[in-house]
């Protein structure tokens, strides 16, 4: 039973990476319908920027107090930004011009993107996987016969004020109109005074924000990154997102926490070899019988 339990928790805590990656992949399907294939690479991009900032505060160890929480702040903060500016120029570069081009060319033009980001992350920091400086201090917290650490804490409550915060932007400012406005209907969002490229450009740069949240979380729960991570990691949020009911937020992130704990019990009892023939059964079983998603898709407000 306790070893059950070790594992949901680990479950929990992949989810919680996988939900906040499926989060940006909703957010911009709800506004394009568009399939954003280079946003797991552009969330492993975060990752390496959150280490770059590492690098160049010298951190190499464990930190404690207002050192950790400022350390953290500044790689997750620089992470973000960097993520939430390349985010903006893909959309403006690649995905703009062919905005009224049949579907198939942004698609295809998504998985050059995400070729492009694997290669410039390569050049940069080579092939092989980099170790990221493990800065949180090794805290372990054990009630009723459950471990939990400090990283897995940190980590699922990052994802639970992300969706918070991004629920309230969607429901409670102007932008967020403006979003289910362009969801909706973008020729008549646009009749009605919406600039429509500005608010597709703000969704991709809160898209990117996410993305960089995600890697700067990555980084810090595995301390290690590598610059094909956003390939599995992109395709497994995809995937949570399509379970959970792509176009709806709290659909992407059930979708991330169960695909998260299905992997995590799936390598536990048969072999990590087999936790992606398990994800991908599940979601089959789960789409024929309910195609739109465990959630479906709430037309109003799908962004």
């Amino acid at each position: 039973m306790h070893e059950f339990v070790a594992q949901l928790i680990n479950g929990i805590s992949l989810g919680a990476i996988y939900a906040l990656v499926a989060l940006g992949y909703t957010l911009v399907y709800g506004i394009l319908e568009l399939i954003n294939f280079a946003h797991g690479d552009v969330s492993t991009f975060g990752a390496f920027v959150a280490l770059a900032v590492l690098e160049a505060l010298g951190v190499h160890g464990a930190l404690h107090g207002i050192t950790l929480v400022v350390v953290s702040f500044l790689a997750c903060g620089g992470a973000a930004l960097s993520c939430a500016v390349v985010n903006a120029g893909i959309e403006r570069l690649a995905y703009r011009p062919l905005r009224n081009a049949p579907r198939l060319a942004p698609l295809i033009t998504a998985i050059g993107v995400s070729f492009i980001l694997e290669n410039v992350m390569q050049l940069w920091r080579g092939p092989a996987p980099v170790p990221v400086p493990g800065f949180f201090p090794n805290l372990v917290l054990t009630a009723g016969g459950m471990t939990v650490t400090l990283q897995q804490i940190v980590l699922v409550g990052m994802t639970i004020a992300a969706t918070i915060v991004l629920q309230l932007v969607v429901k409670r400012t102007r932008l967020g109109m403006a979003m289910r406005a362009v969801a909706q209907d973008r020729e008549a969002a646009a009749l009605v005074g919406i600039d429509v490229n500005a608010v597709i450009a703000a969704t991709f740069v809160i898209a990117g924000l996410l993305a960089g949240i995600a890697g700067f979380a990555s980084s810090m729960y595995y301390q290690s990154t590598w610059f094909l991570n956003g390939f599995d990691a992109g395709l497994k949020a995809f995937t949570a997102a399509v379970l959970g009911g792509i176009g709806n937020l709290g659909g992407a992130v059930l979708g991330g926490f169960l695909i998260g704990i299905i992997e995590a019990l799936a390598t536990w009892q048969i072999g990590g070899q087999w936790s992606n023939v398990a994800v991908f059964a599940i979601l089959v079983g789960v789409l024929v019988v309910r195609p739109s998603g465990l959630l479906g898709e709430s037309v109003p407000e799908k962004v």
